[in-house]
Parts: structure tokens; sequence; C-alpha cells
């Protein structure tokens, strides 16, 4: 009965045991669903599942049809020209990140666009090149061009050399197989292997990345000959290279480079801080772009001063290619590794704008939009993408409302391919390598969050710095598996040394806190409340038993070992007639009784282990009283332990042994066990392996802590008036709980006083 009266409440309820609880409340019939069961769903026919399965592989489907064109079409339009030029430009400073030709990134911004205008969810994320994914492919074409291995020729192209034929077939393989990758994943229904990425890994992956980028680009803005590393150090390989190099700096590289970047990035910070004020973003990339390529061109740096400049840009679309199974066969690890950073990206800044505009998005089915967008990319001699932060920014920033946007911004990239393309030849290299830093001051500002984490969670720190540095020194393929492993490596270390703790009654109710934390506590005489917040397996049993003995301030085991080698004495003093039982305990009659204490061996040990037994003596024995000469036992207040585990949500075969094994220990030294807040899966599964016996008893669970605690005082009260235990489950307890947490016991239907 629940009665509320202002701010209290009245709960008057007997006191539950799982037992008792069980048999009043009897559990609803429930069938749970088999394999064979969810395989039948799957196979099930019907119109409705086939257009729902039809309209999750083609979300068009949903949204095309509710297309308003008067309210979003010209937001559209001017969104869709802005966000393509921007794409044109990061798609050919991204080209550098991958270590081949610049106006293949072109491909890169334009056919995953496509695919995804029919496939993604999201109705804000401009798809295409990332950085941090264009210089994760790079570190493979970097490593698997300079090794040696024979890719097919490309067709069609005698401007390129046999090594950008190369670096690009790899790029490509490396992209389609990623691509499938993500569409196997996608297809499995499996897209929650991105849950694995936490945000502080993901921040300080792409820090570390930035850096990446950074260092790479150097050798664009100095025009140096820089020797390609793929290998763990090489960020410090490539740096030793740079400055050995540095009086071979091509000053008007460094100038040009230099000026590009202080301008983007101030232009930047003003978009930044006065975004609400202007009406669209300034497109700085693009200013500078035509600026730079016009001074080029006038003023012939390439013969003048011996620029880098990008080149041929008059390629057009070429048929498409097959990937090399070769490269497949040495880029798996690198590929899975691409496919799930890409996926985590963009599910990520997918999820934003999904909560920001109210609509859902689905993880599987965008890892089957990106492996087939990877696909067809990467058979068109493209590269992976995922999407850009910034790009992503300015789709939205400029009012577009769907992926029409992200269409007409791949119709501007179109035009540049096949028309306009042959206007950037003049454009210096350095200038693409300053747009592509300029777009890295938001992952660059990551290292703020450092200080950040540390204030919330100090584990989340350690994750992001050690991803950092995994990153740095071991290469982003190589960084992100140890990162992973790192950070799957705290949540181990999280449940196997978890903080338990002693609880107490607080405000004298129904309570319980950490003893530690609260002054005002009530703990009852002879009970210990121990609580563990964490699963308990086979890592952390032994720490929980170590935790535990720690708390009750004697071990179990030794107290038997002590009780079981006492009475054998005793049973000696006993037979040769040398002890007497008075009232007041045992009286030795004779002091020349010696018995030394000798080594023990296994068999012994295990006779001691095991339960007490005073069946064949003519008295009992007090173990907290004085026991004859030479006869020491430790001493113990403890008669019941509660085990609070509320917070624990599995327990493992192995450590099902050794929690039985625990209890067993308690019992046999007559100090009553008793586990509060377990769900019924937590007692079937124990049911189901056998872990009750003629000691451990299903008996000992209870629904909470507050019912344990009465039963005991009831018990204790009870067992010295000989009160009749079984009539426990009828005593009802009324107590009154206020906002203050105070409690009082309004009415007790026992003959002894329970109160607090």
């Amino acid at each position: 009965m629940i009665e509320a009266i202002g701010n209290q409440y009245v709960v008057a309820r007997p006191v539950y045991s799982s037992n008792t609880f069980g048999e009043e409340f009897k559990k609803a019939d429930r069938h749970h669903k088999t394999f064979l069961d969810h395989l039948k769903g799957c196979c099930s026919c019907s119109s409705k599942k086939a257009k729902k399965i039809a309209l999750s592989l083609f979300p068009i489907a949903s949204w095309l049809p509710a297309y308003k064109i008067k309210e979003w079409l010209l937001s559209d339009i001017v969104s869709g020209i802005s966000t393509g030029l921007v794409a044109v430009l990061q798609g050919l400073a991204f080209a550098l990140l991958v270590n081949i030709p610049p106006s293949y990134g072109l491909y890169a911004a334009f056919f995953p666009v496509i695919t995804y205008f029919f496939l993604g969810t999201s109705r804000h994320i401009s798809v295409g090149p990332f950085p941090v994914l264009s210089m994760m492919v790079g570190v493979v074409v970097t490593r698997v061009a300079s090794g040696g291995n024979t890719a097919p020729e490309l067709s069609s192209n005698d401007s390129l050399d046999a090594q950008d034929q190369e670096k690009i077939m790899v790029a490509a393989s490396v992209t389609v197989l990623s691509g499938i990758i993500q569409l196997l994943l996608g297809v499995l229904q499996i897209g929650f292997v991105v849950i694995y990425l936490s945000e502080s890994l993901i921040s300080g992956f792409t820090t570390a990345a930035a850096i990446h980028v950074l260092v790479s680009q150097l050798k664009f803005m100095l025009q140096l000959s820089v020797p390609a590393h793929s290998d763990p150090f090489s960020l410090f390989k490539v740096l030793e290279s740079v400055f050995t190099q540095i009086e071979k700096t091509n000053i008007a590289d460094l100038v040009t480079s230099v000026i590009i970047l202080v301008i983007v990035f101030i232009v930047k910070e003003i978009n930044q801080r006065f975004r609400s004020k202007l009406p669209v973003p300034i497109p700085i990339e693009l200013i500078m772009t035509v600026i730079a390529t016009g001074v080029s061109y006038g003023c012939n740096f390439e013969k003048k001063f011996g620029v880098a400049v990008i080149g041929n840009m008059t390629l057009g679309f070429q048929p498409p290619i097959t990937p090399s199974v070769e490269v497949f066969q040495d880029t798996i690890g690198d590929s899975f590794g691409i496919a799930i950073v890409g996926f985590a990206v963009a599910f990520s800044v997918a999820s934003v704008y999904s909560l920001k505009y109210d609509y859902p998005i689905d993880g599987n089915q965008e890892l089957i939009a990106l492996g087939i967008s990877n696909i067809f990319t990467g058979a068109f001699r493209g590269f992976a993408g995922s999407t850009a932060l910034s790009r992503s920014g300015v789709q939205e920033s400029t009012g577009g409302k769907t992926q029409v946007a992200g269409l007409l911004s791949a119709v501007i990239v179109l035009i540049v391919i096949v028309a306009i393309g042959f206007l950037l030849q003049p454009l210096q290299k350095s200038v693409l390598a300053a747009l592509a830093l300029g777009n890295l001051k938001g992952m660059l500002m990551q290292f703020a969050e450092i200080g950040r984490l540390w204030k919330k969670d100090k584990y989340d720190c350690l994750i992001w710095i050690m991803t950092f540095i995994f990153a740095i020194v071991l290469g982003l393929g190589l960084g992100l598996a140890a990162s992973v492993a790192f950070q799957l490596l705290t949540i181990v270390f999280r449940t196997q040394f978890p903080k338990c703790s002693t609880l107490a009654n607080v405000g004298r109710s129904n309570i319980y806190k950490n003893r530690k934390i609260y002054a005002d506590v009530y703990e009852p005489e002879g009970v210990k409340i121990f609580r563990c917040p964490s699963p308990i397996y086979f890592a952390n049993i032994r720490f929980f038993k170590q935790k535990l003995i720690d708390a009750v301030g004697f071990s179990p085991l030794r107290v038997l070992r002590k009780r079981n080698k006492a009475l054998k004495k005793i049973r000696k003093l006993q037979k040769r007639g040398l002890i007497q039982v008075t009232p007041k305990g045992f009286i030795c009659t004779s002091d020349g009784f010696k018995d030394s204490d000798e080594e023990l061996d296994n068999n012994q040990i295990e006779e001691l282990d095991q339960p007490i037994n005073t069946t064949d003596l003519p008295f009992e024995i007090d173990w907290n009283a004085d026991l004859p000469l030479n006869i020491t036992v430790p001493k113990i207040s403890l008669h019941s332990l509660i085990l609070d585990f509320s917070a624990v949500s599995f327990l493992d075969i192995s450590s099902m042994r050794g929690l039985k094994t625990i209890l067993q220990e308690f019992i046999r030294i007559k100090v009553d066990v008793y586990i509060v807040g377990t769900d019924d899966d937590f007692i079937d599964k124990l049911v189901r392996c056998a872990f009750f016996d003629d000691e451990v008893t299903d008996s000992i669970f209870f629904l909470t802590i507050h019912d344990a605690v009465l039963h005991i005082l009831m018990k204790k009260d009870y067992s010295t008036s000989k009160f009749n235990p079984s009539q426990e489950k009828e005593m009802k307890y009324d107590f009154t709980v206020n906002t203050n947490g105070g409690l009082r016991n309004r009415e007790c239907q026992v003959p002894v006083e329970t109160r607090f």
C-alpha cells in the first residue's frame, strides 16, 4: 500500500525476499524468440514488408515526393552552388594528401554525391573528400606504390608516368575495398561497430591526423623533395627530411602559401564570429583561388620562380577500371580502418544535423550508401570519402534543405571537370596545401578537449591522449587499431578494479549510501552492507574478494581454519577429560597440555576448510568467548553480510565458482549472507548453473537492502525470543519518509522492537 501525504509518502508492505515475492506475484509466461523465429521473420514476405525494405534501401523515394519546390528549391540552389565551389577546391587540395595528381580529386568530389543522393538518409551532409581519410589513403598509397608492387597500367593518359598510374590504381583499389567492407557491414546490419569509437577517441585521432596533414603539406608549401614514409615514426622521418633540406625552400611557394594561410584563417574567424549576421559565409577559398590563379598565370610563376602547379586539367571522364586484387590482399587491414573512420565521421556529423532538424537517420543504411559511393568512386579513379565538416557546414549554413543541394554541388564539380578545369592549371600546389591546412583549424582546436576531459572524466582524457600519441607515433592505421585496443582495455580496468563501498543507513530511512560520504549514518550492529558497482567476472573476482575482506575486517577462510583447528584441540582435551564446561564457559582442569603448531599438508588444509561440525560434542562452542588454554581464535562481531548487487549486470561461469566459495566461507563461520538488488535473469542463470546447494540456498536473495536489514533485525530479535521465523512473511512495516530523508516506524506487527 502506498499513500501520499503532502511531500511524504507512506509505504506498508511485507518484507520481501525473492522467494516470498515470487510466491505472492506470479510471473507471466513469456516466449523468447529463438534464432529460427528471427529467421522466419526475415524470410517472410508481404507487400508491407517489401515496401518498407524498398523505402529503407532508397530513402529518396520517401522524401523526394514530399519536396516543397517553392519553399526549398531556391535555398538548395544557393547552397548547391556554394558547396560545389568549396568541393572543387577541397577535392584538388585533398588529392595532394593522397599523393596523386590534384585533378583526380575532382572525381572524389563528384561521384559519391551522386550515389548518396539516392541512398543516403541525411539531408545536410556533403559527402566527398575528408582530410583525415585522404591522409589514411595516402599512407597506404605511399607504402604500397613505393614497395615495387606491380599494378595494372591505366589507359588513355600519356601525361601520367608509371608511378602516378600506380598510385592512382592503389588509391582506387583501397577505396573500392573499403567500400565493399562498408557495404557488407551495412547489409549484415552491424553498423553498431562504430560504438567502439568513442567521442574522445575520434577527437584524439582526428587531431593527430590533422598533425599528419600539416606535416605532409610542408613539402608542397616549401617545394621540397621529401621521400615517402609510411612505417611507424614516419611523421618524425618526414620532419627530419624537411629540416635537412630547408635551405632548398622555394621562397615564392613559401610566401604565397603563408599569405594564403593567414588570410584564410582570418576570414574563417570572421565567418565564425559573425555567422549570425552574415547571410552566407564569405567564400574565402574561392576568392583566394581565383586571385592566386590569376597572379600565377599573369606573372608566369612557373617559369620565373620554378613553382609547382596543378598542370593538366583536361582529363574529362575516363572509363572505369578494375581494382587490383594484389592491392586488396596487401591493404585489407588499412581498408577496414578507412571504412570505419569514414563511417564514424559521416554518421557523427549526420547525427548532429538530424537532431537539429528533427528527422531520422539509419546507421546501417548510411553504411550501405557510403559503401556503394566508395565502390563507385574507386571504380572511376577517385579516392575514399566521408564528409568534410567545413563543407557540410557550408551546405547547411547557406540554406540547404535536402540532398538536392548536394546534387547541384556535383553539377558544379561536373562543369569544372568537363569544361573549365583548364583555368586552374596555373594554380600553385602550395596554394592548395595552404587551403588544406586552412580546413584544419577546427581539428587543431580540439587540443582544448584535454583540459575539459580531465575535469569531467580522467579515463576519457587518457583515451584522448593515448589515441593522439598512438596515431602520431605508429601512424594512422596502426594508431587507430592500438587506440581501439587501449579504449577497450580501459573498460576492462574500470570493471576489473571497481570502486566498491560499504553502505550505511542515512537519515534513519530506507536510503543506504556510502558510509564515508555522509556524517549522520546508522549501521545495525553486526551487519555489514557491501556494494559492488560493476559486473563480476573472471578478471575481477579476486579483487572483489579482497575488497570484501577489507570491508569486513577479516578473512572468513582464515577464521574457518582457525576454528576447525581449535575444534580439533578441544576434542582432544574433551576426550582426555581435561576440559569441563560451566555456565560461565570452559574450565581447563590441567595446564600441562601441549599441542605444537606443526606444518599442515594439503589434505589437512582441505579438512580445515570444511564446515564446522560440533554435533559430537556435548556442548556448544561460543567462538567469541574465551577458549581453553593455548587455543586462540579470531573473534568477529559480524553476524550478517548484505551484498548489494544492484549494479552487477552479469556474472560469468568462472566468477560464479569464486562467488560460491566466498559465500560458503562466510556461511561456515555462522555469518548469514544476503544478496539484494538482482534481477530475475541473474537468479535464473544461477539456477541453470546449479549454483545452489544445502549451504548456499536461494533464500539469500532479497528485493532491497532495507528488506534484508529488516529481516536481519527481526531474525535476531526473534531468535532471542524463540519467535517462529516462518511467520516472517506476515510481518508488515509501515514507515514514513519525508523529503529530509527521515524515517520512523509507525506500526510494526511484531512482538519486538525493531525501530532504528
